[in-house]
């Protein structure tokens, strides 16, 4: 084999020919000076020019090639024999025999997938890299063919330069280890901070799931909860503190304890959402929160919400219409200076709510409105339990693992229930007009019912009982309008008064001689819970409940 026929011609032109035509001015200069000498500077000029510089093409091809640390070989034709290796490929991977086809005589570049790579280099004339491969030395190599071709010859070749990168490898898998590290410990956090089971509300089925965005380190802020209040309501949030990291995970579990501290409280949802705005501005004024809180009250069919710059609630009615429930709405929590309201939104039984994070409609090349627009067709169309909604609703917005911000939606329905299902759920009210006669036939009423529903006599006596006392509280304490509302579901009994009066009552001691003082005592110790709240209108309520025994209760459980 000719080497010097397939060896790499490195083109160029002597360089001090080059110059000494370029520049005919620094030839042999006449002498000038009377005397016949040269100035001193510019006789070193010409003694450095005058040294012979030996020009590229002089230099010995072969001699360099062999001496080089990196691995080069030197194919040609279109099974790519080998016309060279020099010794640090050798020494690599072993001697290789001469003319050789290299799918055969270099096993090595076969299984780094090489060889594909050198009939395009053929095909295309020029050159391709392929960056930080493992050979099977167990060092990694970065690979640059470049076409070589004799220009007497109709033959073309490949020159294969690879590079030992290995530690420039090991420090990057080390980096991607650690990253990978990081986002799973990252990961963690942020679902340690959310709830790990989601409480299931009496009314409502509910389901949740949250997507961390992208495979860097930093996962975002979103968060949700459903926190039941007692009497039958549930509260349900979602949020999203902006940025990513650690720092955005810590503010999003503090606001999150916050909201489940509020809610205990069963205050509206705007003056929820106005506590937390104080709080986020003390936990770090330049960290912005949105965040949508909403009370469902099964009472009234509707659900009642507050936004802080949050997107807004989509709601799907029975019939498939979906409705947006955009107003009204604040600025993200943090800012300060805002009074928040409520506002409202129909949720009949077979309705569907959706309450989600920007991560699932927000998309750099379009705009949110889009996005939003697109998550109503996608509600409008899916239909089965939530979990099932939710993964549609995802999976409809183009979520994949490698998704460049976080995802948190939260679906709730209110099933239609009919049949023995719908006999498990049941509300009955009387109107109090006060008087003497008020306690007495609210005691009838009591008994009547729950007779009718068929409950245990234990139960049925607590359940008269605690009428009784809640209505005697009321009478003495409260103003009218009154009104008792029994209700069971198919976990437990409701008994619920309300009044005009906003003045909310506590438990205390009573003294041996008092003869007042003791209906909340009596109701704390029968119930399984109890509470209070204002109402929107002015005036309380104040509920107890019981919870229902296996056979009252449990039965035809969703």
């Amino acid at each position: 084999m000719n080497f010097t026929r397939w060896s790499a011609r490195l083109p160029g032109i002597n360089g001090t020919q080059r110059r000494t035509a370029a520049r005919p001015d620094l030839a042999t200069v006449p002498d000038r000076r009377a005397d016949g000498t040269v100035p001193p500077a510019r006789a070193e000029q010409l003694t450095d020019e005058t040294v012979p510089v030996p020009a590229v093409d002089e230099l010995p091809t072969r001699e360099v090639l062999d001496r080089v640390p990196a691995l080069v070989a030197l194919v040609h034709g279109t099974d790519h024999r080998i016309a060279y290796v020099n010794d640090a490929y050798a020494a690599a991977f072993g001697v290789r025999p001469l003319g050789g086809p290299a799918r055969e005589a270099l096993p090595e570049l076969r299984e780094l997938g090489l060889l594909p790579l050198l009939d395009q280099v053929l095909r295309s004339g020029r050159p391709r890299t392929l960056k930080s491969r493992k050979a099977p030395d167990g060092r990694s190599y970065t690979f640059t063919c470049t076409p070589v071709a004799e220009p007497k010859d109709d033959g073309r070749g490949v020159l294969v330069f690879a590079t030992d990168v290995t530690d420039h490898a090991d420090a990057a898998e080390r980096l991607r280890a650690s990253e990978r590290r990081q986002r799973e410990t990252a990961v963690t956090l942020q679902r340690s901070l959310l709830p790990q089971v989601l409480e299931q509300p009496d009314d409502l089925r509910i389901a949740a799931t949250y997507r961390p965005g992208g495979t860097e380190a930093a996962v975002g802020g979103d968060w949700y909860d459903v926190i039941t209040l007692g009497g039958g309501r549930t509260a349900l949030v979602i949020g999203d503190v902006m940025g990513r990291g650690v720092r955005a995970a810590a503010v999003m579990g503090q606001l999150r304890t916050a909201v489940r501290a509020y809610a205990r409280m069963d205050l509206p949802p705007h003056e929820v959402l106005q506590l937390l705005d104080g709080l986020a501005a003390d936990i770090d004024a330049n960290q912005i929160a949105t965040c949508v809180y909403a009370v469902h009250d099964p009472n009234e069919g509707r659900l009642v919400y507050a936004s802080a710059g949050h997107l807004p609630i989509l709601v799907r009615d029975e019939n498939g219409t979906v409705l947006r429930a955009d107003e009204p709405t604040g600025p993200p929590l943090g800012t300060g200076g805002w009074v928040h309201a409520s506002g409202s939104v129909p949720l009949s039984p077979g309705s569907t709510a959706v309450l989600y994070t920007d991560g699932l409609v927000e998309r750099r090349d379009e705009d949110l409105d889009e996005g939003i627009a697109a998550l109503e067709r996608a509600l409008a169309g899916a239909t089965g339990s939530p979990q099932v909604v939710c993964d549609r609703l995802v999976r409809s917005a183009g979520v994949q693992a490698d998704h460049d911000d976080d995802v948190a939606v939260l679906v709730l329905q209110h099933p239609a229930r009919t049949g023995p299902d719908g006999e498990l759920f049941r509300n009955a009210a009387l109107e109090l007009l006060g008087g003497v006669e008020a306690a007495p036939r609210a005691r009838a009423f009591a008994s009547g019912v729950l007779a009718s529903w068929r409950f245990p006599p234990d139960l049925h006596d607590l359940g008269v009982l605690a009428a009784s006392e809640l209505v005697a509280n009321s009478l003495q304490h409260g103003t009218p309008p009154m009104r008792l509302r029994l209700r069971r579901t198919d976990r437990r009994l409701i008994v619920e008064v309300t009044d005009g009066d906003d003045h909310l009552p506590r438990r205390r001691r009573a003294d041996p001689g008092d003869e007042s003082g003791r209906g909340i005592a009596i109701i704390a110790t029968i119930a399984t819970n109890w509470g209070s709240r204002r109402t929107p209108g002015g005036g309380k309520a104040v509920w107890c409940e019981f919870t229902l025994p296996e056979t009252a209760g449990r039965r035809g459980r969703r």
